[in-house]
């Protein structure tokens, strides 16, 4: 066995197609470690145990799924934002089967903390970036917000939604978009 010291992207990487290919319980430090041919001891530089790799590489999945798309105009224009969102969860779903239902459900276990904080800032950055593109988003009327009806509020609400989608494996953003268009839109957009 080679026992180089290997990259934490490599390990990262070696991860990302374990949970492909098996399911997020397949990782563990002889599995990554088998799979990138190198020594256990090569995964304890970069990682100190089990769980520690598992909610890197989860959070890994999460960042592969959703990257930042090249085309910057999907983050001005609410609607582009949604369908984009629900391309990369179809996308997570294909590439990464049962990823969502088997990691929100075992990560939100107790014991799973650092995994169920990692998910907890991914969604909250995602969450951020809906209320972003919601605050600067020309097309939205000016007087759709109000003191009780915040983009946060609605960024929520929207949020809620994908991620019921996500666990039903419904990708079909069409009835979320008809909402933003009824509710934030002056005309058809």
């Amino acid at each position: 066995m080679n026992t180089v010291v290997t990259s934490r992207e490599d390990i990262l990487k070696a991860s990302r197609e374990l949970i492909r290919r098996e399911g997020w319980s397949a990782v563990s430090i002889r599995s990554v470690a088998a799979a990138c041919g190198v020594s256990v001891g090569s995964i304890y530089n970069y990682f100190d145990s089990k769980s520690a790799l598992v909610g890197a590489a989860v959070e890994s999945v999460w960042c592969e799924i959703f990257h930042r798309p090249e085309d910057e105009a999907v983050f001005r224009d609410t609607l582009a934002c949604i369908a984009w969102m629900y391309s990369r969860m179809e996308y997570g779903c294909h590439q990464y089967p049962g990823f969502f239902n088997l990691h929100s459900l075992g990560f939100m276990r107790e014991e799973k903390s650092d995994g169920r904080r990692r998910m907890q800032q991914t969604w909250q950055h995602i969450l951020e970036g809906l209320c972003a593109v919601l605050r600067h988003d020309p097309n939205i009327r000016p007087d759709a917000f109000t003191d009780g009806f915040t983009a946060e509020k609605f960024a929520d609400v929207l949020f809620s939604l994908m991620l019921s989608a996500l666990l039903r494996q419904d990708y079909d953003p069409s009835t979320v978009l008809e909402l933003v268009r009824r509710t934030l839109y002056q005309n058809s957009h």
